[in-house]
């Protein structure tokens, strides 16, 4: 059964679980009922970090514009332009026994695209959520794949256009996973900065 976390909250992913050897983090997401002229389009982001806290080359910032790092480490599976359909609406996969030994957290971001020039924020968005789940890497078919971890946003974004969901990080050679769930009023660009990439130009 998985765990539902609470904003703050660490889990053990790894720790007394060594078959566990590759997740995805998936998120999902509903619009409020309300009628809206454009679709929102949320993308997910990872951003591979190493010890001082910025991603060491543009490599390590893995989203819509850069699917896969160069290790096979962690895998961006593709954009959804408007969240339509149940389940996960993104998703990215991380492989942890090949990610690098510098990488030492990798951060998972949520923004809204061209937020700015749309006017939108997450005060407008309902249900998103960021789950962790068990991908077994040795079967093909994603049905049976087993969640561990849940983490529903349930706070009120009311101008925010990026978040900082949680965080998967190494310690004492074991993965775990913080729940965040913290708003910025900045987009993709704000977040870049702060992680040391130079801006994609689609805030």
């Amino acid at each position: 059964m998985a765990v539902n976390l609470t904003k703050g909250q660490d889990f053990e992913l790894t720790k007394g679980n060594p078959e566990l050897t590759s997740i995805v983090v998936g998120l999902g997401w509903n619009v409020n009922a309300l009628d809206y002229e454009t679709n929102f389009d949320l993308d997910v982001a990872a951003f591979m970090l190493g010890a001082d806290g910025k991603c060491p080359t543009e490599d390590e910032f893995v989203f819509y514009g850069n699917l896969k790092h160069p290790s096979g480490a962690v895998e961006h599976l593709g954009d959804n332009l408007t969240g339509e359909g149940d389940g996960d609406d993104e998703q990215i996969q991380i492989d942890l026994t090949r990610l690098p030994e510098h990488i030492e957290k990798i951060v998972f971001t949520v923004t809204i695209y061209g937020a700015k020039e749309r006017r939108q924020n997450f005060g407008q968005v309902s249900n998103a959520f960021i789950r962790v789940s068990n991908a077994f890497i040795r079967i093909v078919n994603d049905a049976t794949s087993k969640e561990l971890i849940r983490y529903d946003l349930g706070e009120d974004f009311s101008i925010e256009a990026s978040m900082l969901v949680g965080e998967l990080y190494r310690k004492d050679g074991e993965w775990k996973f913080n729940a965040i769930g913290k708003g910025f009023p900045g987009g993709l660009a704000d977040l870049c900065a702060r992680y040391g990439i130079e801006s994609t130009g689609n805030d």
